[in-house]
Parts: C-alpha cells; structure tokens; sequence
C-alpha cells in the first residue's frame, strides 16, 4: 500500500516586513483576512486532512503566536535566528519525524479544492521526490510576478516564468543533509533535486491569493466573498 505523509511544516516564522506596519507589533500569521488570523485559514485546511503531525516554526514575536495557538494540537519549532524555509525545515525535522513531509505557507488563502489533499492523491513515492503545488496565473490573485516554474509534458517541473509556486508542497528532506549552509531556502533544495527528474508539479483547480502585502489582504476577502477580482 501506499505510504502517505502524515506530517506538515507550517511557516510561521518570517517578519512580514512587505505588510508594512501591520507587522509592527503583530506576525504576519495573526494578520486577520474576513476576521480569521492567516494562519487559521492554513489551519482549517489541515484540520480537514489525515495529517497527524503539524509543527509550526516561530521566530518574530514568537509569544504571540504561542499564546494563540496554545490549544490547538500544534508542536512549535522556535528559531533563534531566521533559518528561511530549507533552515527551519531541517530545524523542526526531529518533530517532524521521516521524510516525505508536506510544506505549507500561511500567508495565502485558497477557494476550491482542498490542496493538501490533491497532493496526496497525485502523491507517487517511487518515482517522486517533491511534488509541488503551482497556480496557473489565471488563478492566481494578489500576485505580482512572472512566475516560478514550468510543466514539462511528463509533469516534472523546470525553472522558468509561467505557473506560480502556491507554498504547498509534499518533499522528501533526506536531500537537506547535502546543504552545507544553516540558513537556506527551500530553492536550494529544489535546485539540488531538479536535475534529478524527480520534482513534479500539478496545477491548483480552484482560485489562491497571495497575502503577502497589505492590498493582498482586501484581495483574498473579496474572493472568499465570491466577488470576481
């Protein structure tokens, strides 16, 4: 039988600084969008999957976020110094347990289907080492960019600008004991991987928005109210 992931790093650390002064005195994660905290938004999505293990890293105003989430069934990764994503995905590996894990963003809002789980079912072990989600810029709102990668016909993915890289993936993190540095994204990891042939990308049926920015936040509200932006 298939073996599915069961544990998810959520990123919670960073110091929001694109929000401007909305993060002054509050992590991007707590920033409300339709009167929920971002990283409720995220947790909803997990709290409709099978995953049992859910760490959450914590660096800017860690407190804050610990008060909140202190009756949720959550494991805290706390970072002394910002380790980006690659870092703070080796850092929280002793909670997370073995690979492969599900990653995911805080800072977005998803209408549709629910992504965690699409990546399960498109989940194929023997012959994939990451699996991420991307959002064809049709779909895509609040973003502002060219894009991050491209499908090739067998699905695996390439760098280039076109389909937009969502903060939801599924990875293997035996790769990360090759990388050298302490802080690192997970680009680094990804780049190590791509040459391989075993990075795939499938295409989110529904719509996402980047909240990355204050104008994202009004944004991500009226697509959850169903208002074509």
């Amino acid at each position: 039988m298939r073996k599915l992931p069961d544990a998810l790093m959520l990123f919670a650390a960073g110091f929001g600084t694109r929000m401007g002064a909305l993060t002054a005195a509050c992590p991007k994660p707590l920033i409300k969008v339709a009167g929920k905290p971002l990283i409720d938004h995220a947790l909803d999505i997990i709290d409709e999957t099978d995953i049992k293990t859910v760490v959450v890293n914590t660096h800017y105003l860690p407190d804050m976020l610990q008060t909140h989430l202190k009756d949720r069934a959550v494991f805290l990764s706390h970072e002394p110094d910002i380790l980006e994503t690659g870092g703070g995905l080796r850092n929280a590996l002793p909670l997370l347990g073995h690979n492969p894990v599900f990653t995911f963003n805080t800072d977005a809002i998803w209408v549709g289907q629910n992504p965690l789980d699409a990546l399960m079912a498109a989940w194929d072990p023997e012959k994939m080492d990451a699996l991420l989600m991307l959002v064809p810029p049709s779909a895509a709102k609040g973003y502002q960019g060219m894009g991050d990668f491209e499908l090739t016909a067998d699905t695996t993915i390439r760098r280039g600008a076109g389909l937009i890289y969502s903060g939801a993936q599924i990875i293997k993190t035996n790769g990360i004991s090759d990388i050298s540095q302490t802080k690192f994204s997970l680009n680094v990891l990804w780049d190590n991987l791509i040459d391989s042939g075993r990075v795939f990308g499938i295409q989110y049926d529904g719509s996402w928005c980047d909240v990355g920015t204050s104008t994202g936040i009004e944004v991500a509200e009226k697509m959850l109210g169903g208002v074509n932006v």
